[in-house]
């Protein structure tokens, strides 16, 4: 019999670890033994980052608005009246007015350009991309100086007042502008923010497909086929071989 309090040691050899027996005669493991690893809590997955093809596609909708709307707006202002008075002639006085391609042209043509520039920078990429950006931003800044020094000009509307009037150097009285010229500037900034737009976003965009294109950019060579050979006693053979340029007479050599 074990003593109580007496350490003893395991009968199995094996063991290294000794039991100590307590007063009720239970056994308890030596705190000797190999300590447990803890169970390590795991991370709480990261939350996944927000998807910056958002913010491009948002950036493509607004240009593609900003840029068919600001030329549309500067392409009917170009055709209004941006201003009107009247042409003095003997003891009465005529209206003239003059349009906005009659004051500058130039809105109206830099309208063509960027709507055409809008166009192309789906067509191209990398740096031929931001080319056309850059031509689409230049174009609505164009429409927007040209609004701006050209719309209190009243060449456009003596040279009308001139014509009513039958004398070359009578000038328009009572002249006055209208709102079509700020149309037209607005629809510059418009432009301009596509522009914008396009430059900082543009290469995001998607692109055309290319999944049509030949590889090389060179057409591939068709395979040549060979004629059936002409049968003199079939007539049929005889004209198939006249259509193709070739001599059915000849002895195919």
């Amino acid at each position: 019999m074990v003593t109580p309090g007496v350490l003893a040691p395991c009968r199995d050899p094996g063991e290294r670890a000794l039991r100590r027996t307590g007063d009720s005669g239970g056994v308890k493991e030596n705190p000797a033994q190999a300590p447990v690893a803890a169970p390590v809590a795991a991370e709480p997955p990261a939350a996944p980052p927000a998807k910056p093809t958002r913010t491009a596609h948002r950036a493509l909708a607004v240009a593609l608005a900003c840029g068919a709307v600001g030329a549309a707006l500067v392409l009917v202002a170009a055709g209004k009246t941006w201003s009107r008075g009247l042409a003095p002639f003997g003891s009465g006085a005529a209206p003239v007015h003059a349009t906005g391609s009659q004051t500058t042209a130039l809105p109206g043509a830099l309208a063509l350009v960027g709507l055409a520039a809008l166009v192309a920078v789906f067509a191209v990429r990398r740096a031929g991309r931001y080319a056309v950006a850059a031509l689409l931003a230049l174009s609505g800044l164009g429409v927007v100086v040209a609004t701006v020094t050209r719309q209190g000009d009243r060449a456009a509307l003596n040279s009308a007042a001139a014509s009513a009037s039958g004398l070359t150097r009578t000038a328009a009285t009572h002249a006055s502008g209208t709102a079509w010229p700020w149309v037209a500037f607005a629809g510059g900034l418009l432009l301009l923010l596509a522009g914008v737009l396009a430059l900082r976003f543009g290469h995001r965009w998607p692109a055309m497909s290319g999944r049509y294109d030949r590889p090389g950019g060179r057409a591939a060579a068709r395979p040549r086929t060979v004629p059936a050979p002409v049968d003199p006693d079939r007539p049929e053979d005889l004209w198939k071989a006249l259509d193709r340029g070739e001599d059915p007479t000849g002895d195919g050599s």
